[in-house]
């Protein structure tokens, strides 16, 4: 069994938090920027770093060595649109490779289960819609909450985005759950839609604001590829969208990475919120 500190979460629900410390990243800042999946320049909003933000109840409940129930929220990218199985989308693959990294690390009655709560087309406004049932109701220890890729072809003001995830976010936390946060993938169909990064600075803005941690999904695409890890067409499929079995294998690899270093375990040298 893992000893492990266990802080207590703040559950409010005023608007604002407990400000949040600077942190490092899943994957290290590219030293030269990946090629753009579009032709048309892109002004992307700064991200700042932040202290590594903490998962207590996950920290408490892998030092005591019980079962973890998470529930993957979200979108197409959670469903697992563009992957040749279920058992290749990025919440069957996080199951895996979490029980196998906390078996290694010698937690070895933390059995982990993942479901999958992913649903095609959604944006925020559907999802608060099904929050209730799909989420609340299977009462997870953590929750990671995949959103704001759909909002801006839908219409869904920025504004309504961020009421309504940070809405979420408490109603998820009021339950004794943790959260994290999974921002928009770093794609041709996104970064052909105007406004689309405001949204993924309206969600980054809320995390800062809650001390949420965020699975910087779109900034460790763009060093995949500037790494030469994954090029664009490996991580995306034809439809500029979604992603493939590549880029949910590696993506699942980066959400146990930054999972265990939010609870205290140890982490990779570049994890980051």
């Amino acid at each position: 069994m893992l000893a492990l500190g266990s802080a207590s979460l703040a559950v409010g629900l005023p608007a604002r938090a407990q400000a949040e410390p600077q942190r490092t990243a899943l994957v290290q800042q590219p030293q030269a920027a990946a090629a753009e999946p579009s032709a048309r320049p892109v002004v992307r909003t700064a991200i700042p770093r932040r202290a590594l933000a903490r998962l207590p109840r996950l920290a408490g409940l892998i030092a005591q060595g019980q079962a973890i129930r998470i529930v993957a929220f979200g979108s197409s990218s959670t469903e697992g649109s563009g992957a040749s199985s279920p058992a290749t989308t990025y919440p069957a693959q996080l199951q895996r490779d979490l029980a196998a990294r906390l078996s290694v690390m010698g937690a070895e009655h933390s059995s982990v289960t993942v479901l999958n709560r992913g649903k095609g087309g959604d944006d925020s406004e559907a999802m608060a819609r099904r929050l209730e049932h799909d989420v609340l109701a299977d009462k997870p220890d953590l929750v990671i909450w995949q959103t704001g890729s759909n909002d801006p072809m839908s219409g869904v003001s920025v504004e309504r985005f961020a009421e309504l995830t940070r809405a979420g976010i408490l109603a998820m936390r009021a339950t004794g759950a943790d959260v994290v946060l999974m921002d928009q993938q770093w794609c041709k169909k996104l970064s052909t839609t105007d406004g689309a990064e405001a949204y993924g600075a309206a969600l980054h803005a809320i995390a800062t604001e809650l001390n949420v941690p965020v699975i910087r999904r779109n900034a460790m695409m763009r060093a995949w590829a500037a790494q030469g890890l994954l090029t664009p067409t490996q991580m995306i499929g034809p439809d500029g969208l979604h992603m493939t079995d590549a880029g949910y294998d590696r993506l699942a690899r980066a959400a146990t990475a930054q999972l265990l270093a939010n609870a205290g375990l140890p982490q990779d040298s570049g994890t980051q919120n």
